[in-house]
């Protein structure tokens, strides 16, 4: 069972690069973020809670994470091997992640770091767009639908997230800077920390991931 985390700032690539670590690794992807939309969306008790912060581009308090992350890493599939997008997104929800695994005996195996510079991730999220009904992702400079502003997969209305306009991404990344950042020192210092250039295109960021993760495993 391999057990990685992915950061980087909001529009890095996280999700995508967990999607395809799922694919072709088997590691079962766990966003937080998709976990808190579907808690918004089902209007359940933690989504009412959370979609304030959401809305502003602030940090979820970790006391409304913790729980919910640890039914996730704690559900049968995930038992095959995980990647976390999303979190930890501070220090203290990283102890809390470890404390977590080391009482069931377990321990992450590599953290790796999307380095993609501030206005490449503004044009990146400020230009996505979502498909309400089957969650298809486009970017409109980079990976458009055939016709603006409709889905290809079943022709609904694409939309913006409220927390992808520009505004709220610049506060979303100054949240990051200052809170998640000195993640990277944390794990640094515990030597799990790679780092990956997230704007070498998809398939390289993958075929960096591979050979990381073909190194862990055979540490193992």
């Amino acid at each position: 069972m391999t057990q990685i985390v992915l950061l980087g700032p909001p529009g890095s690539g996280k999700g995508t690069q967990a999607s395809g670590l799922e694919q072709r690794w088997g590691l079962v992807h766990i966003s937080s973020g998709d976990l808190l939309r579907a808690h918004v969306k089902e209007g359940t008790h933690l989504g009412r809670r959370a979609k304030p912060y959401m809305d502003r581009g602030d940090l979820v308090p970790d006391e409304l994470i913790l729980d919910m992350m640890a039914e996730r890493m704690g559900a049968p599939d995930a038992q095959r091997g995980f990647a976390l997008d999303g979190f930890p997104r501070t220090v203290a929800q990283a102890e809390a992640l470890e404390a977590r695994l080391e009482a069931i005996g377990q321990k992450l195996d590599a953290v790796v770091y999307l380095h993609v510079p501030e206005e490449e991730l503004l044009r990146r999220l400020s230009g996505r767009r979502i498909c309400p009904s089957c969650n298809a992702i486009y970017q409109v400079d980079t990976m458009p639908p055939k016709v603006a502003g409709i889905c290809d997969q079943c022709g609904a209305a694409l939309i913006q997230r409220q927390d992808e306009q520009v505004e709220v991404v610049r506060n979303r990344l100054r949240v990051y800077a200052e809170q998640t950042a000195p993640l990277l020192e944390h794990y640094r210092r515990q030597g799990l920390l790679h780092e990956i250039d997230g704007t070498i295109g998809v398939e390289n960021v993958m075929a960096e991931l591979a050979r990381l993760l073909g190194g862990v495993r055979q540490q193992r």
